[in-house]
C-alpha cells in the first residue's frame, strides 16, 4: 500500500519520519523520494534487513539513519539521537517478504529450513524450543490466541506426539495431518495459522506492540502522523484500540501537560484520518497476494490544549 502511505505522510511538516519496521526500505524510499524535506530513521531488529536497507537507500546519504532496535525501543532511539521534530511514524507489522523467501530463517512452511523464526537472531528462544518443549495446553493456547486456529487442540497433541520436530516442512506435515481432510481443502495452506502463531510467540509481537504505539504517539510533533499496516487480526485490534483511545481522550495527557480544573485528566491526542481501515486494492492483491490481509490505519497528532493558570484565565 505504498501510494496510500505516501499520501498519508504528504501533509506532515518537515522533519524526521521514524520507520519503525524498516525491512527492505521500500516505504522509506518512497517517502524520501516524495518529500525532499523529510529524513528517515529506520529501525529493525533484523541485521539482514538493515544491511539490505543500507544498500537500497545509500543514494539518500545523510537523510537516512539506521539503527538495530525493536520498535518498542523507538522513544529510546529518538532520545539518543536528540531529534525533537518527529513528524511521522510508520509501522509495517509482521514478517517481510525477504524473511519468508529465505528458507534458513524458518518462517516459511513451503521450504525446508530450521525451526527458527527469530526476527532478531541475537535472541535465544526459537520456534524449535516452543515446538519441542511446550506442553499441550500451552501450545494450544498459542495457536488459538495468535493464530485463531480452530483445531488448536488437535494440532498441539499431534506436535507433542511427533517430537522431536526439527524442520519447517516436518512441522507443516504434522499440522496438515492433524487437520480434518474437509477443512484442509479451504483457507489456504493448513499450516499457515500455526506458523503465524509461532512466529508471533517467538518474537513477542503482540506483547510489545501497544508499548511501541504509545511511544510513537508521545514522540510525534503536532501535525505529525502515525500510520500502521497490520496483517493479523490481533495486531489490528491493538492498533485500532490504541488509536481510538488517543483520539477519544482515553489516554493520559503527555508528560508535562497539566490537568485543567474540572477535567478528568485526559484530552484527545490524535485525530483519526479515516473511520475504519484502508484495505489494499484488487490490483495490488493480484500483484502481491501477501497483501490481501493488510489493514492500514492512520491518525494525526493534535496540539496540546492551552493551559489555564493564575495569569492565564480560562476562556470560560
Amino acid at each position: 500500500m505504498e501510494p496510500e502511505i505516501t499520501a498519508i505522510f504528504g501533509p506532515v511538516p518537515p522533519g524526521y519520519v521514524i520507520d519503525a519496521t524498516v525491512g527492505g526500505g521500500g516505504h522509506s524510499r518512497a517517502l524520501l523520494e516524495a518529500r525532499p524535506d523529510l529524513q528517515v530513521v529506520g529501525l529493525d531488529q533484523d541485521a539482514e534487513a538493515l544491511a539490505a536497507t543500507a544498500e537500497r537507500l545509500a543514494g539518500f546519504g545523510d537523510r537516512v539513519t539506521l539503527r538495530r532496535a525493536r520498535f518498542d525501543q523507538l522513544r529510546q532511539v529518538v532520545d539518543e539521537l536528540g531529534y525533537a521534530n518527529v513528524t511521522g511514524v510508520l509501522f509495517d507489522l509482521g514478517v517481510s517478504s525477504p524473511q519468508l523467501d529465505h528458507a534458513d530463517r524458518g518462517f516459511s512452511y513451503r521450504a525446508a529450513g530450521p525451526l527458527d523464526m527469530r526476527m532478531d537472531q541475537r535472541q535465544q528462544r526459537t520456534a524449535a524450543d516452543i515446538v519441542n518443549t511446550a506442553e499441550v495446553g500451552e501450545l494450544a493456547r498459542i495457536l488459538r490466541e495468535h493464530g485463531d486456529e480452530r483445531f488448536a487442540g488437535r494440532i498441539a497433541r499431534a506436535i507433542v506426539a511427533n517430537r522431536p520436530i526439527e524442520t519447517t516442512t516436518e512441522l507443516a506435515d504434522v499440522v496438515r495431518d492433524a487437520i480434518p481432510a474437509p477443512a484442509r481443502r479451504t483457507g489456504g495452506h493448513p499450516a499457515k495459522r500455526t506458523f503465524q502463531a509461532l512466529r508471533i510467540e517467538v518474537n513477542d509481537e503482540l506483547g510489545v506492540l501497544g508499548v511501541a504505539l504509545d511511544h510513537a504517539i508521545d514522540v510525534l510533533e503536532p501535525g505529525g502522523r502515525i500510520a500502521v499496516l497490520a496483517y493479523h487480526s490481533g495486531e489490528d485490534r491493538i492498533v485500532k484500540q490504541r488509536l481510538q483511545d488517543a483520539a477519544a481522550g482515553g489516554t493520559a495527557p503527555p508528560p508535562g501537560v497539566p490537568i485543567r480544573a474540572g477535567e478528568e485528566g485526559t484530552q484527545p491526542r490524535l485525530r483519526l484520518l479515516k473511520r475504519g481501515a484502508w484495505k489494499p486494492t484488487a490490483d495490488e492483491v493480484a500483484r502481491n497476494p501477501r497483501a490481501e490481509s493488510a489493514r492500514l490505519r492512520a491518525a494525526e497528532k493534535l496540539a496540546a490544549p492551552p493551559v489555564s493558570g493564575p495569569n492565564r484565565p480560562s476562556a470560560a
